[in-house]
């Protein structure tokens, strides 16, 4: 692929293949009592963010894992995701600027698709406030026309989707913040190039295999988080699941 053309969106046979999802969640709920052996947490919050068009029901199962797991996690508190509509940003602000003095300790933000994209931009505005991000098949490079989701886009937040970018722009996150990317390079909702960012010291990201509905479900997924989470504060490192696990995550098994 030529690193400077548009990124394409995911076929229309990712697109039906979605319906993986429900199949993707009854294995996690059977697979309940051997996720709960995850590394487990230091109390630390989590702040959840939705998807665009969902809210925090779509999240409940992920923050009722890390509940279990003993992180203080939190959804958005917003409604509906409906895009950067007038005063989003200053509410997901207020929000965590709440949470960060209630708890006086550093929040880790999840997002999960367009969720992702905010999670990111929370980090730039907070940096001394924030643990880590981890985004879920997040749009990170790319544009509005690299998803099949442009249009409901246009529709929720009253925006156009931008033109076709000549060189796919990049959604940067803080400098000092550790940033993990999980995508599937079978999202039928976001093309999987997209959800990729520049590796470094504190950047990485982790391929699973699944739909793009049900990564926050999904538990390969829910097991990556886990890890990333429980790490100590200052010292991140790669993701590194066990040995019986490398082939749930494809990009590690072909090493």
């Amino acid at each position: 692929m030529n690193p400077s053309s548009p990124i394409e969106p995911p076929s229309p046979l990712l697109q039906v293949l979605e319906i993986r999802a429900a199949g993707e969640l009854a294995a996690t709920l059977a697979a309940w009592p051997l996720l709960r052996l995850a590394p487990h947490g230091d109390g630390h919050p989590v702040l959840v963010l939705p998807g665009l068009g969902a809210g925090d029901t779509s999240t409940r199962l992920l923050r009722r894992y890390l509940g279990e797991l003993g992180y203080d996690a939190h959804g958005w508190g917003l409604g509906r995701n409906l895009g950067p509509r007038p005063g989003v940003r200053e509410a997901m602000l207020e929000r965590f600027d709440r949470l960060h003095r209630q708890a006086g300790r550093k929040l880790s933000l999840v997002g999960w698709s367009l969720g992702g994209a905010y999670a990111r931009a929370l980090s730039l505005r907070r940096p001394d406030a924030v643990r880590n991000v981890i985004t879920l098949g997040s749009p990170i490079a790319g544009d509005a026309r690299s998803t099949r989701a442009q249009r409901f886009y246009g529709w929720a937040s009253g925006q156009r989707a931008p033109g076709r970018s000549p060189a796919p722009p990049y959604r940067p996150v803080a400098d000092n913040v550790p940033a993990t990317s999980i995508y599937s390079r079978s999202d039928g909702v976001v093309a999987w190039r997209a959800s990729l960012q520049p590796e470094g010291p504190l950047a990485e990201n982790i391929e699973v295999v699944g739909s793009h509905v049900g990564l926050g479900v999904h538990a390969p997924v829910l097991y990556a988080l886990a890890d990333r989470l429980a790490q100590a504060e200052g010292r991140w490192h790669r993701f590194e699941p066990p040995r019986a696990m490398r082939t749930l995550y494809p990009r590690l098994a072909r090493r």
